[in-house]
């Protein structure tokens, strides 16, 4: 397995939401990213997951609610990429496709996208 640091892949993630066009950024809403090493036991090669409520479903009963959730799994991400730069790559894949549900584009879409 690749070794990285939590610290060297959390930097990995920012850069790749640095990426992330200006104009899509400003209208993301009410939503946290964060790092974590493992995903859950019943899913360990588990990416990235988005928990929440996309934009394209909130409505006006959509106030007072804890933020939508973007896990990126370090531990997974190691696991299947055989250099930094791979690990760069999907890591920006992963942190794109998980943005892309809190957009409310779906599985089947970001996959034709390139972004599975």
């Amino acid at each position: 397995m690749l070794e990285m640091t939590r610290e060297e892949f959390e930097e990995l993630v920012a850069e790749a939401l640095d990426r992330i066009p200006p104009e899509l950024t400003r209208l993301m809403d009410n939503v946290a990213v964060f790092v974590e090493d493992e995903p859950p036991a019943d899913d360990p090669e588990l990416l990235g997951i988005y928990e929440g409520t996309p934009l394209t479903e909130r409505g006006e009963w959509y106030a007072g609610v804890l933020p939508d959730r973007i896990t990126i799994y370090r531990g997974p991400t190691l696991r299947m990429c055989g250099s930094r730069d791979e690990v760069v790559a999907e890591t920006e894949v992963t942190v794109v496709h998980e943005i892309a549900h809190h957009f409310g584009i779906d599985d089947a879409r970001l996959h034709a996208l390139g972004y599975g």
